[in-house]
């Protein structure tokens, strides 16, 4: 007679004490690597609007390498590739820190660039009439209307960010996903824990993607 399997959810609870610990790993890993993607994607974003040509190619080379390198590659070449070229070795916390950090630069440096830019020409054109420097009209007219704009489009890319730090299992940093297939493997119950991880993640997420949107309708009005 053939064995019927029940899908029991609960039984995964047993082990929430794993699943806490990937959890805030999880979420450390996401908070650093969005400090740094930040940090260094508003540099590239004041690269690329200098006026001068060379400091623009340097930005958009850098953000169109990381944003079109698939993610997997980059971590698993930042980890493996400076103790063959450069004879350093490197922890792979720190590759994937840097990985997802210099991952999410690319796409913050656009998002910023393109609040900026978004930004009417004329109300520069005014405050250069007015004598204002660059750091000035950055400080005091660009910047308070433009983050406004940003706003959505960084929630979303963060919230991508947060997904994309499943891929760290393969580095085997013990985040939600490693965690989850450490307890499958003795469980012998992957769908159990895999549908618990992906409830995990929606009540996470959902709220930050209304967050987004609420953002967003207010820009909108």
């Amino acid at each position: 007679m053939e064995r019927v399997v029940k899908f029991d959810p609960p039984v995964v609870l047993a082990y929430w004490d794993i699943l806490a610990y990937g959890l805030l790993i999880t979420l450390k890993y996401t908070i650093y690597t969005c400090a740094i993607g930040l940090a260094i994607g508003l540099l590239m974003a004041q690269l690329e609007l200098s006026p001068w040509r060379l400091l623009r190619w340097t930005g958009r080379i850098w953000v169109e390498f990381f944003r079109n390198i698939p993610l997997l590659v980059l971590l698993m070449w930042i980890y493996h590739a400076p103790p063959i070229f450069f004879q350093i070795q490197i922890g792979k916390e720190i590759a994937g820190i840097l990985g997802l950090g210099f991952y999410a630069s690319g796409f913050y440096a656009e998002i910023l660039r393109a609040g900026v830019q978004s930004i009417d020409r004329g109300q520069t054109e005014a405050a250069v009439a007015l004598g204002m420097g660059y750091v000035q009209r950055m400080k005091r007219i660009i910047l308070p209307q433009a983050l406004r704009r940003m706003v959505p489009p960084l929630v979303g890319q963060t919230i991508m960010q947060l997904k994309n730090t499943t891929l760290l299992s393969v580095l085997t940093i013990p985040d939600l996903l490693y965690q989850a297939d450490y307890i499958a493997s003795f469980t012998c119950r992957p769908m159990e824990v895999y549908t618990v991880i992906g409830a995990i993640f929606i009540a996470i997420l959902v709220p930050l993607s209304a967050l987004s949107r609420r953002f967003e309708r207010k820009e909108v009005m």
